[in-house]
Parts: structure tokens; sequence; C-alpha cells
């Protein structure tokens, strides 16, 4: 690394809804934009291609089943013609980018983040360790190999998690022993409290609660964090199988943002269903001013009392005999 100052986008936008080729097109089109405003390092959404689909939320595994295999036809292959066009220009922008997709492997999909180096190079994948309530009916379970969730390049050490992910504190901890420097928050779309009195709901399922979340991470990491958020438009709530329900408002789901290792939002607030690439001008020498006052895994430790317990070792399906 160069240079300590660096300029960061997180993504918040309108997925091409069950459609691979089109988010591939529109991934690329937002790493050129990005790349047009001088950023460095972007983090997307999760799963970000093809979206993430609400309607497992809202309505019952009969009414999805068509939903959920055109979702399944369209879901990415990390080693594919879709993901080369993708790495070829990250490769062309020079940046580094985080991208969440729903990963296809084999008949089997998984909540993914692939770390693409300026060099086009897959860096390290991942996949999210346990998908949260109804999606465990859609997503596997990432394996050991996704515990490591930072990875060294140009621009400082990059980490990354996915959604529920932030709220797993050994995860979280895990990460910060891995002393990462940027850390990208990829998130679905996420909304405010409907009325109580017509659909009941926890304030935990909020953009509100998620941005708290991902805000917490950054004091109590001492980290910079880019939230990447999707949003929902009223003209896709039919394919998602999302009308008449009363949670996904639209247009809305964004909440994203971009925080200092103290905690303090880098840049303006944007509209719930504003479609942008937020950036902000970082300095990671920055980040040693909260870790005088907090290192987490570091002088603020006991490890004398608490400590971590981590299996690093990934399970096979099939293991053969010798």
């Amino acid at each position: 690394m160069t240079s300590t100052k660096i300029r960061v986008g997180a993504v918040q936008a309108e997925p091409v809804w069950l459609n691979l080729e089109g988010s591939v097109d529109k991934t690329i089109a937002l790493i050129k934009q990005s790349a047009q405003e001088g950023i460095q390092v972007l983090g997307f959404p999760e799963v970000w291609i093809p979206g993430y689909p609400w309607g497992i939320w809202t309505t019952s595994a009969i009414e999805n089943v068509n939903m959920i295999h055109e979702y399944m036809h369209n879901s990415l292959i990390k080693d594919s013609p879709q993901m080369r066009r993708i790495q070829d220009a990250v490769k062309e922008a020079g940046m580094f980018v985080v991208l969440g997709y729903s990963e296809r492997d084999g008949a089997s999909l998984y909540m993914a983040q692939s770390f693409i180096a300026p060099s086009g190079e897959i860096v390290h994948h991942r996949r999210k360790i346990k998908p949260t309530h109804v999606e465990r009916t859609l997503w596997g379970d990432g394996q050991a190999d996704s515990l490591k969730t930072v990875v060294d390049s140009p621009f400082g050490r990059i980490g990354g998690l996915n959604c529920w992910e932030h709220l797993q504190p050994l995860l979280r901890y895990y990460e910060y022993s891995q002393r990462v420097q940027i850390h990208i928050a990829s998130w679905p779309a996420e909304f405010s409290m409907p009325d109580p009195s017509v659909q009941p709901w926890l304030y935990h399922e909020t953009g509100e609660a998620s941005y708290r979340a991902s805000q917490f991470m950054a004091i109590e990491g001492q980290t910079f964090v880019l939230v990447a958020s999707q949003i929902l438009t009223e003209g896709n709530l039919e394919m998602n199988n999302l009308v008449g329900n009363h949670v996904t408002k639209t247009p809305g789901g964004g909440f994203s943002m971009i925080f200092g290792p103290d905690g303090k939002p880098l840049c303006e607030p944007v509209g719930v269903g504003e479609e942008v690439v937020l950036k902000a001008d970082i300095d990671l020498r920055d980040i040693d001013r909260a870790k005088t006052f907090i290192d987490t895994v570091g002088h603020y430790a006991r490890p004398d009392l608490l400590s971590l317990l981590v299996n690093p070792t990934a399970a096979k399906h099939v293991t053969t005999m010798k």
C-alpha cells in the first residue's frame, strides 16, 4: 500500500431482479461509473445478483415455487463467463470490489461474497455462515473457510460480512482479530416498521436497526464500514411476489452509509429509494485515533479471562480414504 488515503464507495441500487445477464450488465456499469468518480474500494449489497427475494418472507413456499425456480437459474456461478466479465471490468477499473451474490454451486445456492482485486483475480471467496430464518429454505451454510473475512489489498485490509452476520458477536470479533481496516457491510433492502395494527413486525428487521448494527461494528472494531443496501420500486413488486404486503414499502429499502472508525457518518444520507453510489475520502491513519481509546483485540482485551475458540477446518461432503 503506497498511500493511506483512499476513496471508497458503497452501492445503493435496485437489482435487475431474476435476470443474471442484466445483473452482470448493471454491475459492470456501476463499476465503470465508480471508477470514473475515482473510487478505489467498492462494496455491493447482499445477493445483489440476482436480487434479494423478499417474497420468501411474505408468501408461502408453495406460492414461491416458480419465482425460486427462476431465482436458481439466474444465480451466479463463481467460475463462469458472467463472473469473468465482472472480473475484467474490475481489472480495467483498477479497483477492489466486494461483490455480493447468490452463488450457484451444482444444485445448491449460497449467499456469497467474492473479493476481487485490482488485477481481476478473486483473492478470497466466502459464504454467509448461517442464513437467517426463512433464508435457510433457499441457501446453504458457509463452511469454516468462510470464517476468513479479511484480505490484504493495495488499499488496506478489506473485510466483508453479509446482513445478520453483523449480529454474530463471535464472528465480528474474529474479523477484528484479522486486523480489518475497511469493512463491506452487505445488506438486502430493509424497510421501516409497518403499522403494528395492520402487520406485527420486529424492529431488528428494519433498515434503521441494520444501519445501527453497521455503525456499531465501526465503533466496536475501529474500522471504516461501507454499508451497501438494495432498493425496491413499485414496478418490481409483482415479480417478487410482494403485491399487497405491509412490510416492503416502495420506493424504499435503502439505508446505505459510510462510517469512520469512531462510528461517525462520513457522507450525507440519501433517500431510502434513491439509487446512488455513496463515496467518501478516508485516511487509514485515522484508525489509530480510535484504537488509542479502544483496541478490541489488543490493549482493551482480557484474553486471560475471555477468548475465542475457532475451528478453521472446512467440513467435506466426501473424504477419500487412502
